[in-house]
Order: structure tokens, then sequence, then C-alpha cells
């Protein structure tokens, strides 16, 4: 039945918090801090990119997409979850829940993308070293970023194009905390052949085509490590992966649990938990895990501190 002999939705009711409905104000300053500190975090790495030449080299061009990519995550989200713990309203309208499930799937799928030439730029550099300064130069690595901004924005517009057919028959409850394709299509009384179709041919090449080069690409390098010789050697090149390594656990396991956990059997609060983590913890961790384990990072924040505490402009030291 088409949309004209529908109920046409309007607005959609969030139902991931519906659990906790007098303590809205009370979550509005969890969420904010968080948001916050994702925000400087971020920035304080883009800031350091920026400001150390030192930090002029690919595996940072890319951590710097990286942190861009976690502001624009987080900011999809998070801001709305605000304003309806102020308003103590969970709704949003039709356009707007197309407009933040395209980019939230947008920049998941960038990220996954991302990640992936990250591990590729580590490959080149412990298993092709003499050729790593041909193989990343800086052609190579904008044409590389710019694709995998492109290859997200693609994928997104399928999916919300394919979204824009799906019709409601007048309900408008999401067991959601956001706008996200798969709770969108469980509501729907629309024929959803086409729209999973779509959704399995993506997990496979938008999700699980760079998680498995990841892994790939980390085999290729765990076995370059173990040729070395010295035991300073392998550790100086484990550290240079194990930041990246890290992140890449965190970032596909949590799409893992929260795109391919079973339609039934999880309940709400469960729900909400796995949407956090993925969509507003994960993009707040990405710089403390980079900030806490990278000397070179670590580095360059210690260098822009005793500039700042000397009254200097921190480019005057490069």
């Amino acid at each position: 039945m088409g949309m004209r002999n529908q109920t046409q939705v309007v607005e959609f009711v969030f139902l991931g918090f519906s659990g906790l409905p007098n303590s809205h104000i009370y979550l509005f300053l969890p969420f904010l801090t968080i948001y916050l500190v994702t925000m400087l975090g971020n920035l304080m790495i883009l800031i350091l990119i920026q400001l150390d030449a030192s930090l002029h080299t690919p595996m940072y061009y890319f951590l710097s997409h990286l942190s861009c990519l976690d502001i624009s995550l987080s900011s999809v989200t998070v801001p709305k979850i605000l304003v309806n713990f102020l308003t103590q309203q969970q709704t949003v309208s039709y356009n707007q829940c197309l407009a933040q499930m395209y980019f939230l799937i947008s920049f998941t799928a960038t990220e996954a993308a991302l990640l992936a030439v990250m591990a590729f730029d580590r490959y080149a550099a412990i298993c092709k070293p003499l050729n790593y300064s041909r193989l990343m130069n800086s052609k190579v690595c904008t044409i590389l970023a710019f694709a995998t901004w492109v290859w997200g924005s693609l994928n997104a517009t399928l999916h919300t194009a394919l979204s824009t057919r799906l019709s409601f028959c007048g309900v408008n409850q999401i067991h959601h905390i956001y706008c996200d394709l798969p709770p969108l299509m469980k509501i729907s009384c629309s024929d959803l052949h086409l729209n999973k179709l779509a959704v399995h041919i993506a997990s496979i090449f938008v999700g699980g085509a760079p998680f498995l080069f990841t892994i790939l690409s980390y085999c290729f390098i765990v076995s370059s490590i173990l040729k070395i010789r010295s035991t300073a050697g392998k550790h100086k090149a484990f550290s240079t992966c194990a930041s990246h390594l890290i992140v890449v656990v965190l970032y596909f396991g949590n799409a893992l649990v929260n795109y391919n956990r079973p339609s039934t059997g999880y309940s709400l609060v469960t729900d909400t938990v796995i949407s956090t983590m993925f969509c507003i913890i994960t993009p707040i961790l990405n710089p403390l895990i980079y900030s806490l384990r990278n000397k070179e990072v670590n580095g360059a924040l210690k260098k822009v501190v005793r500039s700042w505490r000397t009254s200097k402009h921190p480019l005057t030291s490069y």
C-alpha cells in the first residue's frame, strides 16, 4: 500500500530513554560532559597535528580525518539528545530523522574505510619501509582520504533514498535514542526486500571488507615485526600500531554488536546502552587512546604547553 493511502508520519518519538521518565534532566549533564570532552579531545588532536611539524606524516594526516569524523559523528546524535532532555520531549521531525540517519550512516561508513586506510599506512611503513615515501606520498594520502568520505556519502545516499520510500502506517515510536536504519525498518509496514538487500550488500562491502582488509594488513605487519631481531626494534614497531589497533577493535566490535545483534531478545535498556557506546562513547575514546599511548602526540602536547607557559606562540618553535 502506498504512502498516500497511509497515515503519514510527520514526526517520530524516541523510546530509548522512556524507562527513565523522571531522570532526563539528570542525564543532561553527563551527556553534555561527554560531548564537550569529545569536542575538546578531538580538537586538541587536530590542533597538535597542525602546529607540530613532526606530526606532518601520513599516519597523523589520517588521524586528523579520524578526529573530524569523531567530532561529526558525535555532533549528529548528542545535541539532539541534549535538546530532548531539556524539553523532555523525545521527538524528531520526519525530515530531521532522515537527515540524522544520512549523516550517521555516512560518517560510520567513512570511519570504517578510514581505519582500513590507516591499516594500509601501517603496513606500508613496517612491511615496505624502503618504498614508504613513494607508496604514501601526499597526493596518494589526499586521494585515499577523499575517497573514504565519498564512499561513506554514496553509501548513505543509497540507504536514505530507499528509506524515503518507507511507509509507517501511523506508527511513529522508534525503539532507539536516535534515527538509524534498523529501527526505522523495524517499524515500517512497507515491503523491505530492497532495503534489506541494500543492507546486506553494504554489510559486506562497507563493513566486512574494511575489517577483513585491516585484519589482513595486521597479519602481514605482525609477520614482519616477528622477523625483527632486536627486542627494541620489535617494541618500537608494535608501539606505532598499538593505538590504531585498539581503535579498530573498539570501533568494529561496537559496530558488530550495534548492527548485527538479533532483532529480538534485547531489552530497550540494552539497546540504549549499545547505541550509546557506539555513537557517543567511542568518539570520546579515540583521542584519549592516541594521547595516552602515543609518545609523539604526548611530546607535541608538552611542547605546546611549554610554549604557552613561556608566553610564546607555539608556532615560533618551528
